[in-house]
């Protein structure tokens, strides 16, 4: 599939002479008001989105009351923005200082370096357990005294269900980073912490020489088959990675050029239980500690002693690489952990369904809306922007909001761990370091929803959502938060320039090889 590209947005807005604050409680005059709702009006409907279908509300932070509204309670697919609202009820659920645990326990008795029974290690969907925290588990079971375990490793990822993959998903994305599937027991490759995933590096060698292949973390439960060359230095690279369907098979193709730098992809494994049962088996290994029983699948009996236990990031800390960069794979744990807590199974229908009941006490109607997953990867997902609206504005009163709120993409902000997926757009504008935003991409669908503060102080929430555009709606998008974030009451603002959209349809969040 083909690489992403980053649109370059010129948006020539006014940089407006800096007022004092304006008193928030006080009304805009009216002139400001025409004059703002006149600019929206010609945004939204520019000739970029013909056919499109469109939706914007602007609603004063503090009063609640709305500014502009155009197709606001249409519904469509809102692609990431759905996590903005799978994140809130999380918080609400789960609350801000849940940890995932990962255990290492044994169910038999341990003499003389010898377990008699089995070994278990059990997940309750960590998705940012790395290959060096199943080592340091492997270490503390060897540090507690296990040489030899005469029983089975088994691995027990019944925390949640056995449904790797969510309703509404395109079979054609299962091998890409952004669609792995979705287990209790699972591994990321790196701090980004793409669950469910592996690291693919291609690195070049001699001008004509096949090209070096390695995984991160290093492993053997993928099968990496590789026609990969080395091409002449300077030479573009065309190196492609990608899973075969059902499978851990791995087909690297194309060329690295000599010289240059080794190329990185992202791929999803097939059974992440798996992936990291191999891991913690290989790190028991390396620690001097044998399985004579093989691995293979299990419940943990309730008596079990735990030896060994790994506690993630609190939720607020792991708010920041979800919603920063859009992460998918951490939306639906979050939505499986939601159903265990509230009704003891960690499925996507009892998530889905203890989500959308706490949405009722966050400004949302439940009947106005229809979730099938939590990071909107599903077609089937249907909100309106009023509702994200609503939830913008009702989040503002709630204890978690300082954090979710920080862990929202800023404008402009190079930091991938600040600026996350608006690191690159609204630079040199009003906008810069002002918006806070969720995106959201879906070839056809863009959305962008947050919060804006006006030239005179004045806090303002936004929801964008378009749907059946053919080319990008993010300069349009754009338009609108520049021309929000210059508003100054009693005066128009300049006008906002709209670049022309790409030639070429809008794909996901970040690509399809990975760009966040």
């Amino acid at each position: 599939m083909p690489r992403s590209r980053s649109f370059a947005l010129v948006l020539a807005a006014a940089l407006l002479v800096a007022a004092p604050a304006a008193d928030l409680a006080a009304p805009a005059s009216a002139q400001a008001d025409d004059a703002l709702r006149r600019d929206l009006q010609a945004i939204v409907t520019d000739p970029s989105l013909d056919g499109a279908d469109v939706g914007l509300v602007v609603r004063h932070a503090g009063t609640g009351a709305v500014l502009f509204a155009s197709g606001a309670d249409r519904r469509g697919q809102p692609a990431s923005n759905g996590k903005l609202l799978s994140s809130a009820a999380a918080l609400e659920i789960l609350g801000p200082d849940h940890r995932f645990r990962t255990t290492a326990a044994a169910s038999g008795p341990v003499r003389g370096g010898v377990l008699a029974g089995d070994l278990h290690l059990r997940g309750t969907g960590d998705p940012t357990v790395l290959a060096a925290d199943y080592d340091a588990l492997a270490a503390e079971v060897a540090r507690r005294g296990v040489k030899l375990v005469r029983g089975r490793l088994l691995a027990d990822d019944t925390w949640f269900d056995d449904v790797r993959l969510g309703t509404g998903w395109a079979w054609d994305d299962e091998p890409y980073y952004y669609n792995a599937q979705i287990s209790a027991l699972t591994v990321s490759p790196d701090t980004d912490y793409d669950a469910g995933t592996v690291i693919v590096r291609v690195a070049p060698g001699a001008a004509g020489a096949p090209a070096t292949v390695t995984t991160e973390p290093p492993t053997d439960y993928v099968t990496v088959v590789s026609t990969a060359v080395t091409g002449p230095p300077g030479s573009a690279s065309s190196v492609t990675v990608e899973r075969r369907h059902g499978a851990n098979v791995i087909d690297v193709r194309g060329t690295v050029p000599a010289g240059g730098a080794a190329v990185s992809e992202w791929s999803t494994v097939w059974e992440p239980t798996g992936f990291a049962t191999s891991l913690f088996h290989d790190a028991l290994a390396r620690h001097g500690v044998r399985v004579l029983g093989g691995t293979g699948l299990g419940a943990t009996p309730a008596d079990a002693r735990v030896l060994a236990e790994h506690l993630s990031m609190p939720l607020s800390r792991l708010m920041v690489p979800f919603l920063k960069l859009s992460n998918n794979m951490h939306a639906e744990v979050l939505v499986k952990a939601a159903g265990r807590a509230v009704f003891g199974e960690g499925s996507w229908t009892a998530g889905l369904r203890a989500m959308t009941a706490r949405l009722a006490g966050l400004g949302v109607d439940p009947a106005a809306l229809s979730l099938r997953d939590g990071s909107g990867l599903s077609r089937m997902d249907q909100v309106a922007p009023d509702q994200v609206a609503a939830l913008l504005l009702a989040a503002r009163a709630k204890p978690w909001f300082p954090d979710w709120y920080d862990a929202l993409p800023v404008a402009g902000a190079g930091d991938r761990m600040v600026g996350g997926t608006l690191r690159n757009r609204m630079r040199g504008t009003p906008a810069e370091g002002n918006v806070r935003a969720k995106t959201g991409s879906l070839t056809g669908v863009s959305a962008l929803s947050g919060y804006v503060t006006t030239a005179d102080g004045v806090p303002l929430v936004f929801a964008m959502i378009s749907n059946n555009t053919l080319t990008s709606a993010k300069p349009v998008e754009d338009a609108v938060a520049v021309r929000l974030a210059g508003h100054r009451d009693g005066q128009d603002a300049a006008a906002v320039r709209i670049a022309p959209a790409p030639d070429h349809p809008v794909e996901l969040e970040c690509g399809w090889t990975k760009s966040c």
